[in-house]
């Protein structure tokens, strides 16, 4: 798995532009480190339309983002990954809700589009998904949750 840039979920951009959010500093902070470092941004038209249930899609840093059109290819693995997580469901202790399909279309983008490597995401329900479908199938990529610090997620040292 190449770590070459990340895909965010809206959860990341959520906090990105809510400068009253408490993570906001942490998405602002993991924002900058993959711009200096020349890692490319993605999101999903799936994020986008979620994002934009609160919010406005000129908020987001379009010009910085490569945006990720969901295709045919994406919804019969998402079929796939979806089917699993509702077979298994009973594993998890997650709060009831409708963002399963959603959650599974956005990881078979980050999974089949080989460019990221990284998945970011303040989502912890998400990465309950994400845990129970990487024991079933491996997915390519690294969920990365920005409760954590950048410094820490990606081994660095802030001067």
């Amino acid at each position: 798995m190449t770590e070459n840039g990340a895909f965010c979920d809206t959860s990341f951009f959520i906090r990105l532009l809510d400068k009253t959010d408490p993570l906001h500093i942490n998405a602002r902070n993991y924002y900058q480190y993959l711009l200096e470092n020349n890692k490319e941004l993605y999101v999903s038209t799936i994020a986008v339309a979620e994002y934009c249930v609160g919010g406005r899609v000129d908020a987001l840093p379009i010009k910085n983002l490569k945006i990720v059109a969901f295709n045919l290819h994406h919804a019969e693995r998402a079929g796939e990954l979806a089917q699993i997580v509702f077979r298994h469901k009973n594993k998890l202790r997650y709060k009831e809700r409708n963002i399963i399909p959603n959650d599974t279309k956005l990881f078979t983008q980050s999974d089949l589009e080989k460019q990221a490597g990284i998945y970011l995401s303040s989502d912890s329900e998400s990465l309950k998904i994400y845990r129970l479908l990487n024991q079933y199938v491996a997915l390519d990529f690294r969920f990365v949750d920005i409760n954590t610090p950048y410094d820490q997620a990606f081994g660095v040292f802030r001067l």
